[in-house]
């Protein structure tokens, strides 16, 4: 083994979904690890300081030449990524557009590691998408690369459980975890030929497109059980919030306390109400009650901590 020539891999990336599977290939004595092409630091925070995107911490902390292009699309940019000589080009959730010059350029292709069961739930945010859907199970796929996004020959999948309190962060850790060693061994396996792509059945693809902040809004119109699963898809991002008056109101944790009943008839949705012991909101359909909240620019509390510093919560309505 020690003896075989290593396959030169360039691998794409951008959030911590990928970090496992880089460690992992770094340490494979059949690959060799030629660098990282990531997207560019970005402003964040009050000050909008540069801040790098994880997987470049990442690869800087293992000793990696990393590539920062605003886009792919220039002939600058294509040459750099030839003079490397990659044998293969492995994907995770880089989030940017990667043209054919690219994608077909080393003679094993590019492999992305795609954080769903395909066909199901392509597009920008499919785990959002699964717990959206009331699914208990993600996945992760690994497929080719090509112009029409996810639509690849898929080469291997293998499923993720979603329990009723996960939220899209903590599944996405779920995915990079069980994903590193499954996309290692993929990408091998394509190497020595063990492994095989098959054909997607196109027909029963669903999408999702790039989630925006104003996603996050909630209609209280909806029923209570799809709140819940928006508050924790939308968790960490975009989050969900609704307005208490005219400050923007984050509801971080819920339960659904009623999943038939409509409420007390004399309430409207987006009523605040003591039900029992609980702080609920009255919905659609079932009454959703809050367990932790963040009044915009303040600390995520609990709702008996909230209700103490604003009194009058209780008989409003939100939104």
């Amino acid at each position: 083994m020690t003896n075989q020539v290593k396959t030169r891999l360039l691998f794409f990336g951008t959030p911590e979904l990928g970090i496992p599977a880089l460690e992992r290939l770094v340490e494979d004595l059949r690959f060799e690890v030629i660098g990282v092409v990531t997207q560019p630091d970005k402003p964040a925070g009050r000050g909008l300081k540069p801040k790098q995107p994880p997987l470049k911490t990442a690869a800087v902390r293992l000793g990696l030449p990393v590539l920062q292009p605003d886009s792919l699309k220039t002939p600058a940019v294509l040459e750099e990524i030839r003079k490397m000589e990659p044998d293969l080009i492995a994907v995770a959730a880089y989030g940017l557009w990667i043209p054919e010059e690219i994608f077909n350029l080393p003679p094993k292709r590019s492999l992305n590691l795609h954080p769903s069961l395909l066909p199901r739930h392509r597009g920008a945010a499919p785990v959002v998408s699964a717990i959206l859907a009331g699914e208990k199970e993600a996945g992760m796929s690994v497929l080719f690369i090509e112009d029409e996004m996810d639509a690849g020959d898929v080469f291997s999948q293998i499923t993720i459980p979603i329990s009723d309190s996960d939220t899209a962060g903590s599944v996405m850790a779920k995915c990079a975890l069980a994903g590193s060693r499954f996309f290692v061994e993929t990408l091998a396996g394509w190497v020595d030929g063990t492994i095989t792509p098959k054909k997607q059945d196109h027909n029963k693809s669903t999408w999702i497109d790039r989630l925006k902040k104003e996603d996050g809004l909630i209609d209280w119109t909806s029923e209570a059980v799809d709140l819940k699963r928006r508050c924790r898809a939308f968790n960490p991002w975009p989050g969900t919030f609704t307005f208490f008056g005219n400050r923007r109101l984050l509801i971080h944790k819920v339960s659904v306390i009623d999943k038939t009943g409509n409420g007390p008839s004399e309430t409207e949705p987006g009523r605040v109400i003591r039900h029992g012991t609980d702080i609920c909101v009255v919905t659609g359909k079932g009454l959703l009650s809050l367990e932790s909240v963040q009044l915009e620019y303040r600390r995520v509390v609990m709702i008996g901590e909230f209700i103490h510093g604003q009194p009058g919560f209780i008989g409003t309505r939100l939104g």
